[in-house]
């Protein structure tokens, strides 16, 4: 059974112009090297034609890994989330008890996750923690090294 990929509407649209990217520019990019690589002689020895079959192999499994992800969607709505508890599509307010340090994370589908953007997948271990709980509660997050790390919940908004 496929898993259900949940994303925002934004993570929506970003799927689906990396793939229409993939689908029209990339494809004519590579097949144009394709082209190019086979008038550099026999193709058995040609590391050109090797190369660019291999990025060509590559575009095509990423193109279908979006297809899939696209075709098994669920999009959040933003008018049916609620701020009572955390959830996928909200922002999250915490307070690290130990450093007193403030940082907000928006909770979205494995999809979109990318820390840098303080966007936290609900499968990651804080997002675990974190889904379900209510405004001031502390949750014990498990960390690699040391004992866990206790973040309170100061704030929910939506997030998206």
């Amino acid at each position: 059974m496929p898993k259900e990929v949940i994303l925002t509407p934004a993570g929506l649209k970003r799927l689906q112009k990396e793939l229409d990217t993939l689908q029209t520019d990339r494809r004519r990019e590579v097949a144009e090297r394709i082209r190019d690589a086979r008038e550099f002689g026999e193709i058995a020895e040609n590391s050109e034609y090797d190369d660019a079959k291999n990025e060509q192999s590559m575009l095509e499994a990423r193109i279908a890994q979006l297809e899939e992800r696209l075709r098994d969607a669920q999009v959040i709505d933003k008018k049916k989330i609620s701020t009572d508890v955390v959830q996928i599509g909200t922002a999250v307010h915490l307070k690290d008890e130990k450093t007193g340090k403030t940082q907000k994370f928006t909770i979205v589908g494995s999809a979109e996750a990318n820390p840098s953007e303080m966007m936290l997948s609900n499968e990651s271990p804080v997002g675990r923690a974190l889904i379900g709980q209510k405004r001031n509660t502390v949750v014990s997050v498990p960390v690699p090294k040391g004992a866990a790390r206790k973040l309170k919940i100061t704030k929910i908004d939506v997030g998206l």
